[in-house]
């Protein structure tokens, strides 16, 4: 067994960058030169790189996570240097050598492992204990409390979109955005961040185009729907009402989901879809896609970052993880929270697919379970990517030319739809992405490794 690990691609090196100017400055330090006192053993890679001051950077990745470290002040994660190192090491491996790592390093790697590692206190096997309030009763009602307050803001907001159609969609367009704002503001006031949310939606849509009225009649209807399941969610099936709590903004706390006593983990060899990293001001919201390769399960781990809150978790498309997920309430769960990692991360096989009619009937099916959904998330098999004669517009279609798929259309005017055309060759290519009512949007391509898009 090759004593520095499971050597990862160029490609699946550079699926992690948060942006292409890390993935151009990252290649650019792929090189020796710049390196010092670089290693590697079967998780962790090490170096030290030359920067603009006297001190070299001290760089170490964790591949087990994969998780990040650098002394550079860059807010970016994984930062150049980490991308710079995995490329060195990524190479033909004469570069980065095997051995033991140094100081700095080995005090990093020693401390995420043993938190990682079960309590020596604890019995083999068992799981860390949950979470529990200091003050149950305390803890009860202040969740009546706040169950109290968002029930008077849907309340409130009912009355708003009952005024609303009373008077007209015409007077929203009046209104302007300022209004909604307000509203959205009350609904944060009220704990209600969901509702927020889906307010600030509608005074989005009137500025969505020619086609306003029946967008904002569109969320209108979705808004009143998860009033209404609120207000009457003590009638509601166990599973929706779960949704419906996510909905309108209340969480489960990610340790209960894996140690509390309705815990519920789900073992599998999960394939890495894609990773997706958005970012909303000073906040980076990193979405990853795995399935399930016996249980054949989607599932969505977020994670959030700021200034002084790294990324910790990246998972290159293309790579296998065993380990357990656990899945958040709901009537069509999705997201999840990873647990216990039973071995490191491996290259995986290029996903099964399905057509195109089977991805509409899977988001149908998801949709009848939760009306708020956007889009799930499905492999297509054998479809090939043709753009209008004009470029205005583009659409997968199925090897048969019975059904054909169109894009989102805010993937339009991205060079990544011409890179899938690239990849595809006019034959037919398997994409992972989201497919919704906008159609659907690629996220990775296999050529035969998969390529982020």
């Amino acid at each position: 067994m090759n004593p520095q690990g499971e050597r990862w691609t160029t490609d699946q090196v550079l699926a992690l960058a948060p942006d292409e100017a890390s993935r151009r400055a990252g290649g650019k330090l792929a090189a020796p030169g710049p390196w010092s006192e670089t290693g590697a053993d079967g998780g962790a890679v090490w170096g030290q790189c030359k920067g603009s001051g006297k001190k070299p950077y001290q760089t170490v990745v964790d591949i087990k996570g994969p998780a990040f470290k650098c002394s550079c002040p860059s807010r970016k994660f994984p930062c150049k240097h980490a991308l710079g190192l995995l490329l060195l090491w990524a190479g033909d491996g004469r570069e980065v050598t095997a051995g033991e790592p140094a100081q700095w390093a080995g005090e990093w790697l020693a401390g995420r492992r043993e938190r990682a590692a079960p309590s020596a206190s604890a019995p083999s096997g068992a799981a860390a204990p949950s979470r529990a309030p200091a003050d149950p009763e305390a803890a009860r009602r202040r969740a009546e409390r706040r169950m109290q307050r968002i029930g008077a803001g849907a309340t409130e907001l009912e009355q708003r979109l009952e005024d609303l159609l009373r008077s007209g969609l015409a007077s929203a367009e009046r209104a302007g955005y300022g209004s909604w704002d307000e509203t959205a503001a009350r609904m944060v006031d009220a704990q209600a961040p969901g509702l927020a949310s889906r307010v600030r939606e509608l005074g989005s849509a009137v500025a969505s185009g020619p086609h306003w009225p029946a967008q904002l009649l569109e969320e209108c209807a979705l808004l009143h729907l998860l009033d209404q399941g609120f207000l009457g969610i003590e009638r509601l099936p166990a599973p929706l009402a779960a949704t419906v709590r996510s909905r309108v903004g209340l969480t489960t706390e990610a340790a209960d989901l894996l140690t509390g006593p309705e815990a519920a983990t789900v073992r599998d060899r999960w394939l890495v879809l894609a990773q997706q990293d958005s970012e909303d001001g000073k906040l980076t919201t990193r979405r990853i896609f795995l399935r399930g390769e016996r249980t054949g399960r989607m599932a969505l781990h977020l994670s959030f970052g700021g200034a002084n809150r790294p990324l910790d978790v990246a998972l290159a498309p293309g790579l296998v993880l065993d380990a357990d997920l656990a899945y958040y309430p709901g009537a069509r769960p999705l997201r999840a929270v990873l647990g216990e990692r039973h071995a490191p991360a491996a290259p995986g096989p290029v996903p099964p697919g399905c057509g195109i009619d089977a991805a509409l009937a899977a988001y149908g099916d998801a949709l009848r379970d939760d009306p708020w959904l956007d889009s799930w998330p499905v492999v297509l098999a054998d479809v090939t990517p043709i753009p209008s004669r004009d470029g205005t517009s583009w659409q997968l279609a199925d090897t048969d030319g019975e059904s054909a798929l169109p894009l989102d259309p805010r993937c339009l005017g991205r060079t990544s739809l011409w890179q899938l055309a690239a990849i595809s060759g006019g034959a037919p290519v398997t994409v992972f992405g989201e497919c919704g009512h906008r159609g659907f949007l690629p996220l990775t391509a296999w050529d035969p490794a998969p390529v982020s898009l």
